[in-house]
């Protein structure tokens, strides 16, 4: 299996937003303006994701695994970034930062498990 545009694009927007968000609790007491806008950046690639894959789904693109599990997995993913945002900006301390790179990170590894009830292959 050779990984899909959308999963290579969702790695480097988690990737990056890790990164941004470590830096950030390294350098800030709180969380600042770009650590929340790259969770925010992960919230609508993950937006664009959901009607890609119900666009190609719809189109007669079959799932390897079950479709249940794959559309749970999408919902989920869309919660968390939505939860570590209200986590930081209810709760202004440098550890808020930590909770936005997590986003990154949990998104990346239910992206690589999306991938494999898509495709199967490498991944499973």
């Amino acid at each position: 299996m050779i990984a899909s545009g959308f999963f290579i694009a969702g790695a480097l927007v988690c990737l990056a937003s890790v990164v941004i968000s470590v830096i950030a609790t390294i350098f800030r007491n709180h969380p600042d303006d770009v650590a929340i806008l790259s969770v925010a950046a992960v919230e609508l690639f993950l937006i664009v994701y959901s009607i890609a894959a119900a666009a190609r789904q719809l189109g007669g693109e079959a799932l390897v695994g079950e479709a249940w599990e794959f559309w749970g997995y999408v919902f989920t993913a869309l919660i968390v970034p939505v939860a570590a945002f209200w986590w930081a900006v209810t709760d202004k301390t440098r550890w808020s930062n930590l909770v936005l790179a997590a986003v990154g990170a949990t998104v990346f590894v239910m992206l690589v498990r999306m991938e494999q009830i898509w495709q199967g292959g490498v991944f499973a």
